[in-house]
């Protein structure tokens, strides 16, 4: 297993190769934590993911960008659809951008984005991690493309929380984020979900945890640290009305995705559990898209490295869990 400490900020800092313009397929390209968006407006496939600048003042030049497709095949880019300005967070150095996520919601297009900062916090215990701002915020876009614009100056999520990863859930027509609540924070970190504004632009109410990182059988607590990562929720409902949650974390293949139900089909749970791992070969950060002719396709990072690439493969729902069918293919996009 990877020690997880300092080694895991710098691997979720991605800082690529930067790429000329043009057409390449996804092994060509470093990835991390990928995001893939079938947009049906424009039947185009969107990988978004972090990446940088040429360096000008520091870090406050992270970036988001992204790939477009028609058939998963051959990506165009890349394009930059963000770019941090300055003064995002006031005098707070910005100095990276995790995991992207990008949601079409009533017309327009968000973009769920972590901040990492430079700021050092006080410390929560005797020889522990210090604590620094990292938090999930949303911003808003008219195109896939951008631009996008941020609804505050601080993270949409509570500033007084380490928090990272949120997507985006909507449930009898009410928006919720969810998100993880950093281990260097509370050591056994935990999935939580917060009410959003019909605009995504501010929560309301408090967030509610739905489950520590301890939960998970086929996790196991990082021997340097002595805690339990949560890392990338994602929800999907199957075909049974149950609703899934896939998420990250590390265990005896390294970098792993498991599997949590919710048997009432709502958020709120209870959850429990899968036993086994949905994928456990040192990849993860995984989310879900269909295709556009309706196949059910998972997408991560792997290996979970400096050299990590985005990966896509065909899944099952069986309507208890998911199940990984194979690594996609090109032969698949003509099968129908």
């Amino acid at each position: 297993m990877l020690l997880i400490g300092g080694a895991i900020v710098n691997a979720q800092n991605p800082r690529p190769t930067p790429l000329a313009f043009g057409t390449y397929k996804l092994e060509d390209v470093r990835m991390r934590d990928v995001c893939i968006l079938a947009d049906e407006k424009t039947k185009t496939y969107y990988a978004i993911s972090a990446g940088r600048a040429p360096a000008k003042e520091g870090f406050r030049n992270a970036t988001v960008r992204a790939f477009s497709s028609k058939d998963l095949i051959n990506w165009e880019g890349p394009h930059t659809i963000f770019q941090t300005p300055n003064d995002l967070w006031g005098d707070v150095e910005i100095r990276g951008i995790w995991a992207p996520e990008m949601h079409f919601y009533k017309g327009k297009y968000y973009l769920f984005l972590t901040f990492d900062t430079a700021e050092k916090l006080a410390e929560q215990w005797r020889d522990w991690l210090p604590r620094v701002r990292r938090g999930s915020q949303i911003l808003v876009g008219e195109s896939p493309l951008g631009p996008f614009k941020p609804f505050q100056n601080r993270s949409t999520l509570p500033t007084d929380m380490m928090t990272l990863d949120g997507s985006l859930w909507v449930e009898n027509n009410v928006p919720f984020m969810v998100f993880a609540h950093e281990w260097v924070q509370i050591k056994d970190g935990t999935i939580e979900y917060v009410k959003l504004k019909d605009d995504l632009s501010e929560t309301v109410g408090e967030p509610v945890k739905l489950f520590d990182g301890s939960d998970a059988p086929w996790a196991r607590k990082s021997p340097q640290w002595s805690c339990w990562v949560t890392d990338a929720p994602f929800l999907y409902k199957s075909k049974s009305g149950k609703l899934l949650m896939i998420w990250s974390s590390f265990g005896a293949g390294g970098y792993m995705i498991g599997v949590a139900v919710s048997d009432s089909g709502k958020l709120a749970g209870p959850w429990k559990q899968r036993t086994e791992p949905l994928y456990s070969a040192d990849g993860g950060h995984g989310m879900i898209f269909k295709r556009f002719d309706g196949a059910l396709m998972l997408v991560l990072h792997s290996p979970n490295k400096m050299t990590e690439r985005a990966r896509l493969f065909e899944i099952e729902d069986t309507g208890e869990t998911l199940r990984v069918v194979k690594p996609f293919e090109i032969s698949s996009v003509f099968k129908r």
